[in-house]
């Protein structure tokens, strides 16, 4: 009988563990297999069931078709791991985006103000991890990797999804970052700690990010930690044009993920095509001609 337990998931997880995998990554599929298990309510998991957990997901629920296909790769990896095969489903195709939407896209100006509201605040904190992260590209989860001792040697080893890179630091970024350490007297370890000592963990990072939302007059819907991985790679890529350098600093394995961060936005696309001056208006009923928003008698 093919169920999923809470023994089947236990096991399921400590192999995952086995594997390398990030806590992060392993969270996500146990949290995205639970989903499975509430809408299977016992049943036996079956390719017809899977079929219409998919349609639940579209038609009732209406996740987002990203959404969707995490929650069948996680079931599809756990279908593996059992040998279940025949269980396993297609996931949606999705074209590649070509623009990401203007209330979804931080832009440098708004980042500066989110540092300027830290920093009015004197919340120092955060103020230094939006800079850390805005000037390197790291991934949030990554930030523990900043130590005392790579901030000293102005390099950072960082080891994430069974690579390692280098981060170079800006002499000014590591020059804040020194100032902060001495300051904190923190001796050694990660320089971005709790008052436990411990690295200040992602859910604290978003929260006081968006604190900082109202004071900096930017949207909630722009700010989270991603977004500034994203404003690097767009300012590096303008300033550079090397895309396959930009893919090594973000610790991409392949270049068609670094593309994704070089969408424009949607009002930058929306100039690209007015420059094109392929529309050229239309005569109304009346001997009008409507053109450019202007209407002119004929």
């Amino acid at each position: 009988m093919k169920h999923i337990t809470v023994k089947v998931l236990r096991e399921y997880k400590e192999y995952l563990a086995e594997e390398e995998k990030s806590v992060a990554t392993i969270n996500k599929y146990i949290s995205d297999i639970r989903k499975l298990v509430d809408f299977a309510n016992g049943r036996k998991i079956t390719k017809r069931l899977m079929i219409a957990y998919k349609d639940y997901l579209r038609k009732e629920k209406e996740y987002k078709t990203s959404s969707i296909n995490s929650y069948l790769v996680a079931a599809n990896r756990l279908f593996e791991y059992l040998g279940w095969y025949e269980c396993k489903v297609k996931t949606y195709k999705i074209q590649q985006k070509i623009f990401t939407p203007e209330n979804r896209e931080l832009t440098k100006e708004e980042y500066e103000k989110l540092v300027n509201a830290a920093k009015h605040l004197k919340k120092t904190r955060i103020c230094l991890i939006l800079q850390t992260l805005c000037a390197t590209g790291i991934r949030v989860s990554e930030l523990s990797a900043f130590t005392v001792r790579g901030v000293k040697r102005g390099v950072i080893d960082i080891y994430n999804k069974g690579k390692e890179r280098q981060i170079l630091l800006s002499k000014e970024l590591q020059r804040i970052l020194l100032r902060y350490i001495n300051e904190k007297a923190i001796k050694s370890g990660p320089v971005f700690c709790t008052s436990m000592g411990k690295p200040v963990d992602r859910t604290s990072i978003w929260r006081e990010m968006k604190q900082l939302c109202k004071v900096a007059e930017v949207e909630e819907e722009k700010v989270f930690p991603h977004n500034l991985r994203h404003l690097f790679a767009k300012t590096f890529y303008e300033l550079n044009r090397d895309i396959a350098k930009l893919a090594d600093i973000l610790g991409h394995s392949s270049i068609n993920t670094t593309r994704i961060y070089m969408r424009t936005s949607g009002c930058e696309h929306r100039k690209q095509l007015e420059l094109l001056q392929l529309v050229f208006g239309y005569e109304t009923e009346s001997g009008e001609i409507q053109h450019n928003d202007n209407y002119v008698a004929t």
